[in-house]
């Protein structure tokens, strides 16, 4: 399970409570409500795993994405998206910009659980 968390979106409620959801699973979380705002979280935080929305303002969550991996080039950082968008185009989008997953809201949190633990593992 990883220990440093970011989470980005800007549905505060959505963002607050996935924080707190990461947190009762043992993880030290950091929330940002845009993209440039997640960078500057990021670079001082050094998140090990990143649950990002699609739509942000300022920056959408493809180009967050690809900050985020040029910013911290290590393999170790997981990027996951978090969005409304599923299709088929949306998944291939959101791995060409670098995501290790793609999950679409409302999340199941149990389903999380379990892509947290293989994606820390890999």
């Amino acid at each position: 399970m990883p220990t440093r968390v970011l989470i980005v979106d800007d549905n505060k409620d959505a963002a607050d409570i996935l924080a707190e959801s990461m947190e009762l699973l043992g993880c030290e979380a950091r929330v940002a409500y845009d993209g440039p705002r997640a960078l500057q979280i990021a670079e001082a935080f050094q998140p090990e795993l990143a649950l990002l929305d699609i739509s942000l303002p300022f920056m959408d969550g493809y180009e967050l994405a690809r900050l985020l991996r040029q910013q911290q080039p290590t393999p170790r950082l997981r990027l996951v998206a978090v969005t409304g968008f599923g299709q088929e185009s949306d998944r291939e989008q959101s791995g060409e910009a670098g995501f290790d997953a793609h999950l679409v809201k409302p999340l199941d949190f149990d389903e999380l659980e379990v892509l947290l633990k293989r994606l820390m593992a890999s």
